[in-house]
């Protein structure tokens, strides 16, 4: 079996990374930029940070702040529109998961006018061209978009989210900068942070896992299981491992995958517009014991990576418990929902939302494989 790992072509850290995006732009020739992003941004002074250094060196660039949570197949569409008509050659996507997702979408199609139709960029896409050049700047500690091959899009006529995978969309760089999470609200800190575990759990025991992706995840969750409830509480060191655990997380599962937890996860956000890290962190205590069974001895590298004491001395299941019980631990002590109904979600739905959950790409790569039966029984526990 050949594995294969695809990681940015170049990443600068640290406080003060941003400042790295000038020298980039010039040293690559670009001429005009699109920055993609959305108006809460902009309004609250993230997005001007980037720009600031563009207009001090008289760099040429548009805003594109349309960006929805959730994106949709008719933003990525006008998105297209506005940067096809600006005839940039780079794109800077600032922002969350959303905009940096929606910018992969709008370059891909840029250079593959072919799929200008969205939807059928869904599942491993067979495109010819690299999308046009992304420079990528995360403002969330969770989504690790800046350096995956992954983008989500929703489909808002069938209620759907549908994930597209494909090696040409991945940021030519990212500039993974602390600074840039500085007005991170404390719920947002807690789902994004909640969603890089979630990564960092699912890419671990998925079944594309291998050695090289479980070294990535291990470390990812040793840093994440330090540092998140420092982020959310506002400390700036705590934000700045943060940001690193999320993006090591990100190395590991866009070359492994992931499972249930993003499977069930996508259909929530896609019915009732959840944002997609409180989705996931409110599933992922509840699955991982559904998956317990199945992960050989992955719970106990869990356990020690969260700093349980004697991990490597109690048995198998008294392992798995103790990573099962410090998740559960760590959500609620960041506040997330304990329930599903909390976040709008109707029982008369979950049969539909069932099926749209299995149906999910994400969903094969769990350990273990579930039956509709079961998808329906797992939401109905959490209402």
């Amino acid at each position: 079996m050949t594995n294969r790992i695809i990681l940015n072509e170049t990443s600068y850290f640290g406080k003060g990374a941003i400042a790295e995006i000038v020298p980039e732009f010039r040293r690559r020739g670009f001429k005009k930029a699109a920055i993609i992003t959305d108006k809460r941004l902009v309004e609250q002074g993230v997005a001007p940070k980037v720009m600031t250094l563009l207009d001090h060196v008289a760099i040429d660039y548009v805003l594109y702040d349309g960006i929805v949570p959730n994106p949709t197949i008719q933003n990525v569409k006008e998105g297209v529109a506005f940067v096809k008509k600006a005839k940039v050659d780079c794109l800077i996507a600032i922002g969350g998961g959303s905009p940096i997702d929606t910018a992969k979408a709008i370059g891909i199609i840029l250079t593959n006018p072919e799929f200008s139709d969205v939807i059928s960029l869904e599942g491993t896409t067979v495109t010819k061209k690299p999308s046009l050049p992304i420079l990528a700047v995360p403002t969330t500690s969770g989504t690790a978009a800046e350096v995956t091959i992954n983008y989500v899009i929703t489909d808002e006529t069938k209620q759907r989210k549908f994930v597209c995978v494909d090696p040409h969309d991945i940021p030519i760089v990212a500039f993974i900068d602390s600074e840039m999470m500085k007005g991170m609200p404390k719920a947002l800190a807690a789902s994004t942070g909640m969603d890089a575990m979630t990564h960092a759990i699912e890419g671990l025991i998925t079944k594309g896992a291998w050695e090289m992706t479980d070294m990535f995840h291990l470390k990812a969750i040793e840093i994440i299981g330090q540092a998140l409830e420092d982020s959310v509480n506002g400390n700036q060191k705590g934000r700045e491992k943060m940001v690193l655990g999320q993006y090591i997380a990100g190395m590991g599962f866009s070359n492994a995958g992931l499972g249930l937890v993003h499977g069930m996860a996508h259909p929530l956000s896609a019915w009732y517009n959840i944002p997609h890290g409180i989705a996931c962190a409110v599933l992922l205590p509840t699955i991982m014991k559904y998956n317990k069974e199945y992960t050989g001895e992955k719970y106990r590298d869990i356990a020690r990576a969260l700093g349980i004491e004697k991990a490597s001395e109690m048995s198998l299941e008294a392992a798995r418990h103790a990573a099962c019980l410090e998740i559960d631990r760590l959500s609620k002590a960041v506040g997330i929902p304990a329930t599903i109904s909390e976040l709008g979600v109707q029982a008369a739905d979950i049969p539909a939302i069932a099926e749209d959950a299995l149906r999910d790409v994400c969903t094969p790569g769990n350990p273990r494989e579930a039956t509709i039966e079961e998808i329906i029984t797992l939401y109905q526990s959490l209402m």
